[in-house]
């Protein structure tokens, strides 16, 4: 009887060291990725260039209701939008409008006056990541 607790025992052992093989495995490995956005420039075309000091990351959330305006305003620093929810338009003026739905993602101009405009018939949300520096203001806004 001994024997078959000790074997029962061994089994029991056997199995929860594979068990916890299989977790550490499926922990080590990375999960799949959904790329979104690679790039090395503006939604007009400049070059992605971060200000100098100490760096400095702010992420928001912006909420728009249906047809509002953000008015006019320039980032002085790098900034990565993502639509989360709604459409959004952004009117860049000369260097032409930019339409984003829910899903979309985009580096906005740096130093270059703009607006955005929700578009959808619900409300519009949009993930903002400023990679900026400390004291240097990541929005300017401007009189239209």
């Amino acid at each position: 009887m001994f024997t078959s607790i000790k074997s029962g025992a061994a089994l029991l052992s056997a199995f929860a060291l594979g068990s916890l093989a299989s977790l550490s495995w499926a922990h080590s490995q990375y999960p799949p990725l959904e790329l979104v956005l690679t790039t090395q420039e503006t939604a007009i075309g400049q070059p992605i260039a971060y200000p100098d000091g100490l760096a400095e990351v702010t992420s928001a959330i912006v909420t728009l209701q249906p047809g509002q305006e953000t008015g006019l305003h320039s980032h002085n620093v790098p900034l990565y939008g993502y639509v989360l929810k709604g459409a959004l338009e952004l009117d860049y003026g000369e260097h032409g409008k930019r339409n984003l739905q829910a899903g979309d993602a985009i580096v906005e101009a740096i130093g270059s006056k703009h607006s955005g405009r929700a578009t959808g018939e619900g409300i519009t949300r949009v993930l903002v990541v400023f990679m900026g520096a400390a004291g240097v203001e990541n929005t300017i806004t401007h009189d239209e």
